[in-house]
């Protein structure tokens, strides 16, 4: 007889719900933890090595038996594959393995639900590496990105990977801070329209896409990971939370992943506050709220807001966490005992547990078939290759270019001088597998085809003539050998390719990535003094970053001949900073972050309100040398006059801007049309700038096209001191603009909101909508 949870015609709730009532304590506890198989022993079921992949991962993950967990089910299996290195066939053969022993262990015959990290693409050996979430926003993307994301959600779903723990939707506000290459830039708008077609195509695949970290992580003082935030409650409503409400809204991201961090005081994994009476009570959101590695346990070791594991469990279960990752601590027998000792609600289990079984039924895991493992595994199929490469081209940013220099010449004899040069990591991320797991395993073959820039010259160039010389280390002091030695390879070249940056890791093993925050914007290590030597050569300085984070470029960007700017772009990246160096690729990309003149000139992005500008009242001056949305072509391109169809519209209207766009050039190029708003007026302060559309314009020379912004007078709202959000009449004013600084400016078009002030609230409209003809 087939029972109500068995019947796969009822609605997901009311299955769950039938079947949590027929479960014990125990059972309903085993749906709210995870299983981390090799983390704890060090190797995995093949037997490889597992890497240290998060925060003070063998301080506080403890061994567990599995033999005697499963029989009372499992919630999740943590990282089969992004563990420790594995063929993917064989992983796809353990993993269908380990299903079937814990569905066949527990009564109901529920397997778990597998997750994994996919930020540069699946973090999975041999699996296709993308260009880091910063690239992204460099890239302006939204359906390119969204393109990505699904053909990353279905590889991981053909070998039983259901949760993504992607994407992070934090705004970059310091870009000291390490997981800055994580982010997709400093403006929300930005990060939400990227971030929410990222979670459009992961959900598309049939994949839980998970946003984190929510919310304020990014915020934080000094931009130390893991510290306080102290923002107040404007700033996190304006600038932290737009992205979170547009990627669950209209992305339809099915988890949320609660954040390290505290937040005037309060930890979010025990913000009743944040989890569930903004989260659900407001936003009405029903999905799951899995808790950061060891966050749970964080609210005792770390927070010390309680005084033992059942302490911690009972604070951020009652917050609204559902899901303890990525291992049993807190959430198995600590919480079991203290329900038993009706020191914590049974209800909060219920309530909990119900949510996770209801994600279970929506995945088909109450549906008693367990998929079969597929027969081969290729995890870099051309496909995706494809997309890598195209956003990878997308990505890379001309900041500067005197003419001279760029597109490099054919036949010339090339100087490509700096640590990143010739080396394949210059093209990674922290969350890349080689990067985030194959470091701790030598001699591990790096799994895809990674050239390195200097490989990718010799190939997009092969009349040219090329002499390599690191000339120093990424980070520590030069060897004065090294350095005399590129200073000759640079005086016998024509040009001279500077390529310097970041290397990525974890936890202080690189100079970018989790972990990894920076004191200053200063390039790292000895790399300013290996500039300042080629740039004395007096021979033509390419500039190259690849770097996770902007730095400080004050020093050097009038004086080399051109500056090229690629946040770890991936498997892709060296050809396509080869393409853009040789003229092939017609660089497009935009700056998501500001890069500043001088290394101390943080924390302001380009949305600070007027005194965070440049003023009499201090010696500091903020201004970057490159703004936020900044990027060069090599082809021109005319913006004719605006149209705007009503110059008045009611505080609940909309108007339509037009803007003709032509290439004046004599190459195929895209453009980039930005709308940022600038509120002259306001009851308390605001931006000078912000963005609240964009648009990417591929034109061949001669050709036009025209561009139409529908604003909203909704993208106008701002949030008061009491906390409403308010869209008020009076003057506007509508930028269209190359970049956020005011230098980009190309049309101010005067716009007046009439009637009477609005409020509204997360359902306002949140989009500008484009169309390009």
């Amino acid at each position: 007889m087939t029972t109500p949870w068995q019947d796969t015609a009822l609605p997901a709730e009311v299955r769950a719900g039938d079947l949590l009532s027929r479960m014990t304590l125990e059972e309903k506890t085993a749906q709210l933890y995870a299983v981390w198989p090799g983390s704890e022993s060090g190797e995995s079921e093949s037997g490889a090595q597992a890497a240290d992949v998060a925060p003070l991962q063998h301080e506080v993950n403890r061994p567990t038996d599995l033999d005697a967990l499963l029989p009372h089910g499992l919630g999740q299996l943590t990282r089969p594959f992004g563990t420790a290195p594995v063929d993917p066939a064989r992983g796809a053969a353990e993993l269908a393995g380990t299903q079937a022993r814990i569905a066949a262990a527990n009564r109901f015959g529920i397997p778990a639900i597998a997750h994994e990290e996919c930020l540069t693409g699946f973090t999975a050996w041999q699996a296709t590496i993308f260009p880091t979430p910063l690239a992204w926003g460099a890239s302006f993307d939204p359906a390119l990105v969204g393109r990505a994301a699904g053909l990353i959600g279905g590889s991981m779903r053909a070998v039983g990977i259901h949760q993504a723990l992607s994407p992070v939707l934090d705004v970059v506000r310091d870009a000291r801070w390490g997981r800055t290459e994580e982010s997709i830039g400093e403006d929300p708008y930005l990060v939400a329209t990227i971030g929410t077609a990222y979670v459009r195509g992961l959900e598309a695949a049939g994949i839980i896409a998970t946003l984190k970290h929510f919310a304020g992580y990014s915020a934080s003082r000094g931009a130390r990971n893991h510290a306080p935030v102290s923002i107040g409650p404007r700033e996190l409503a304006d600038v932290i939370l737009p992205p979170f409400e547009m990627a669950l809204r209209d992305g339809g991201a099915r988890s949320v992943m609660a954040s390290y961090t505290d937040t005037d005081g309060i930890p979010a994994h025990a913000d009743p506050g944040l989890l569930t009476e903004l989260l659900r009570d407001t936003w009405g959101f029903t999905g799951t709220v899995v808790s950061d590695y060891f966050g749970v346990s964080f609210i005792e070791l770390a927070h010390d807001l309680a005084t033992g594991p059942a302490g911690a469990a009972a604070l951020a279960l009652a917050a609204g966490v559902d899901v303890e990752l990525p291992g049993v601590r807190c959430f198995g027998r600590p919480l079991l005992e203290a329900v038993r000792a009706g020191e914590i609600a049974e209800a909060l289990v219920d309530r909990a547990a119900l949510r996770v079984l209801t994600q279970k039924a929506e995945l088909g895991l109450l549906d008693g078939v367990l998929p079969e493992p597929p027969p081969s595994v290729d995890l870099n199929p051309p496909e995706m290759r494809e997309v890598a490469r195209q956003l990878a081209e997308e990505s890379v940013v001309l900041l500067a270019n005197s003419g001279a220099a760029l597109p490099l010449s054919p036949t010339a004899r090339i100087a490509v001088v700096g640590p990143l040069g010739d080396d394949p990591a210059a093209m990674l991320g922290c969350y890349t597998f080689p990067r985030h797991v194959g470091v701790e395993h030598p001699g591990l073959p790096m799994g895809v085809d990674v050239p390195t820039l200097l490989a990718a010259l010799r190939a997009e160039l092969p009349d040219a003539e090329f002499a390599h010389a690191p000339g120093c280390a990424v980070t520590g002091p030069a060897r004065p050998d090294e350095l005399a030695e590129a200073v000759a390879v640079a005086d016998g070249a024509q040009l001279c390719v500077a390529v310097v940056g970041d290397r990525s890791g974890l936890f202080g093993r690189g100079t970018s990535g989790e972990g990894c925050d920076a004191a200053d914007l200063a390039l790292p290590g000895s790399q300013g003094e290996l500039l300042d030597a080629l740039l004395a050569t007096g021979k033509p300085v390419v500039l190259v970053l690849l770097a996770g984070r902007p730095y400080a470029l004050g020093r050097w960007a009038d004086r080399c001949a051109a500056v090229v700017q690629g946040f770890f772009p991936g498997q892709e990246g060296g050809p396509a900073v080869a393409g853009v160096l040789s003229g092939r690729v017609n660089p497009s990309g935009r700056l998501p972050v500001s890069v500043p003149y001088g290394p101390g000139a943080q924390p302001w992005t380009y949305l600070a309100p007027p005194l965070g500008h440049r003023g009499e009242a201090s010696t500091i001056d903020p201004t970057p040398v490159f703004p936020f949305g900044h990027g060069l072509s090599y082809t021109s391109f005319a913006w004719e006059a605006p149209a705007l169809d009503a110059p008045a519209v009611p505080t609940d209207g909309e108007t339509t801007l037009r803007l003709t766009v032509r290439n004046t050039g004599s190459l195929p190029g895209t453009e980039v049309v930005q709308l940022y708003l600038h509120d002259p007026l306001a009851r308390v302060t605001r931006p000078v700038s912000r963005l609240i559309g964009y648009a990417r314009v591929p034109l061949d020379p001669g050709a036009c096209a025209e561009v139409r912004f529908t604003f909203h007078a909704d993208l106008a709202s701002y949030t008061l001191r009491a906390g409403q959000r308010i869209v008020e009449p009076g003057a506007l004013e509508l930028r269209l603009a190359a970049s956020g600084g005011e230098a980009g400016v190309r049309h101010a078009v005067p716009l007046t909101l009439t009637g009477d002030e609005r409020t509204v609230d997360h359902r306002r409209r949140l989009v500008c909508e484009v169309n390009v003809k």
